[in-house]
């Protein structure tokens, strides 16, 4: 074999390596639910899901409007407990580990994650007796609650450092590979939410390198009615909860009278 011919096969077999090691570890790319373990006896609820049982927390008065919170890809997000409590005290929020995360059971995917989040939702509003609902979704969790808004009654939708298409958000960082056509893993915050009617809250990091802000500001384009953006200049994707405002945005946006 020619020295070029041999160059260009080479090239094309370590290409087609790349594309397998995308369409097999993309979920190990997305998903880090390993930094998040805990015994089961540190959470205080149980959803149960026939092919798993996922475990979390709750936190506020039993009798508070439901607020349901959907973290990032490596977010512990029992670490909210102390802040949400003070934040948010006429809610009753709920705090779900994802699949093989916290406590919970099973391998997150995406498809499961979302049948997941819509289930918490039904036991949430029936719990309460058809109260409105409230979500908060940060990063990947911005996926799911907007799956959630898509497919059931949400008055307020509060997402932080969010996407319109994961799609887009993985294309950025591997410009090389037909990224859309070995994505198995979807979530589409602009085409779920191409409809919403309620309130939106979005919080950018504008310093943000793995969720560039770009991606948030496609979001608030493409939603029917303009939300309410704040956007933090120096914060990163990881550290947007430590600056000045990020806590007075949220709560002051659940602190809002619903709408009618």
């Amino acid at each position: 074999m020619r020295p070029l011919a041999f160059a260009l096969l080479a090239a094309a077999l370590g290409y087609a390596a790349l594309c397998v090691a995308m369409l097999l570890g993309q979920r190990q790319l997305l998903y880090m639910p390993g930094v998040t373990r805990v015994p089961a006896a540190t959470t205080d609820f149980v959803l149960e899901r026939g092919d798993a049982a996922l475990r979390g927390w709750r936190i506020g008065p039993e009798d508070g409007r439901p607020l349901l919170y959907f973290g990032g890809n490596a977010e512990r997000i029992e670490g909210n407990r102390a802040d949400f409590a003070r934040w948010f005290p006429g809610h009753r929020v709920y705090l779900l580990a994802y699949r093989g995360y916290g406590a919970s059971d099973g391998t997150p995917a995406a498809a499961a994650m979302k049948a997941d989040a819509l289930a918490l939702y039904d036991a949430v509003a029936a719990a309460h007796g058809g109260v409105g609902v409230d979500v908060i979704g940060r990063s990947v969790g911005s996926g799911v609650a907007s799956h959630v808004a898509a497919h059931r009654p949400v008055e307020r939708l509060a997402l932080i450092t969010p996407f319109d298409d994961l799609a887009r958000v993985a294309r950025g960082h591997y410009p090389w590979l037909p990224v859309r056509a070995l994505l198995r893993e979807h979530y589409t915050p602009a085409r779920d939410l191409a409809t919403f009617e309620g309130r939106v809250l979005i919080l950018r990091a504008d310093r943000d390198t793995i969720v560039p802000p770009a991606r948030a500001d496609a979001l608030a384009a493409a939603l029917p009615l303009p939300p309410q953006v704040v956007a933090f200049a120096d914060a990163g994707h990881n550290d947007i909860q430590q600056f000045p405002g990020y806590a007075d945005a949220l709560s002051a946006f659940f602190g809002q009278a619903a709408p009618e």
